[in-house]
Formats: structure tokens, sequence, C-alpha cells
């Protein structure tokens, strides 16, 4: 039994609220093809931090400057898949942009890679 003065949490206990729970049970990101490095930048995340719950305004925060995914989940204090979640929540209401590294008009690897095998030969 609970005594008169004693708490059942502390401040090294972490968030109260399972994380599930913060992504609906979500596991997908969405339409938005996130991995370790796409980077993320905020858009003015002084005015949409207040508009948001607590972890996706860390999230905001943590891309203020453009940032790998990897690093605003490192960032925020989330796992990555969560980080993903709410990224691309995120993005849905065009509070953050994402861009991919990868161009689609980037040359083929296979054909850099017999360019390169054919230098050698040389």
């Amino acid at each position: 039994m609970k005594s008169e003065g004693e708490t059942w949490y502390d401040d090294d206990a972490g968030p109260l609220v399972p994380l599930y729970a913060v992504t609906g049970g979500r596991t997908h990101s969405g339409p938005y093809d996130l991995d370790l490095i796409t980077l993320v930048v905020a858009v003015a995340p002084d005015l949409h931090a207040p508009l948001v719950s607590p972890e996706y305004a860390d999230v905001l925060w943590a891309c203020a400057y453009p940032t790998a995914v990897a690093e605003v989940a490192a960032a925020a204090n989330l796992p990555l898949g969560v980080a993903k979640v709410l990224i691309s929540d995120l993005a849905e209401r065009d509070f953050v942009q994402v861009r991919s590294t990868w161009q689609p008009d980037a040359p083929d690897l296979e054909i850099l890679r017999r360019v390169l095998a054919g230098i050698r030969n040389l």
C-alpha cells in the first residue's frame, strides 16, 4: 500500500504516456520513405511547437536546422520508429520538410560500377 508522501514515479522514470499511444499504435511512416539519413527541417518551429503535443514539439526543435532522421530521434530521445511516425505526421501538416538524399535523376549505381571496373581494366 502507498504511504503518505510516497510517489509512484520520479524524473528518471521517463514518459508516463506509452509511446504507442503517442503514435496511435502506428508503426509506419505513411507516404514518406524515411531512412536514417533522410534530412528533415522544421518550418517555423517557434510558431508550430505550441500547437502540438510535447513529443511532436521535441521533434520540431530537434530539426530546427536540417537534420538526419536518426539524429532527430536521438535528440528527441525517441525510438527511431516512433520518430519516423511523428516526422511523417508533421510533414503531412507542413510543419517539417523532408528531403531524401536519393535523387530521381541520380546515375544508376550499376552503371557506375561498370564504368569503374572498365577504368580499372585500363
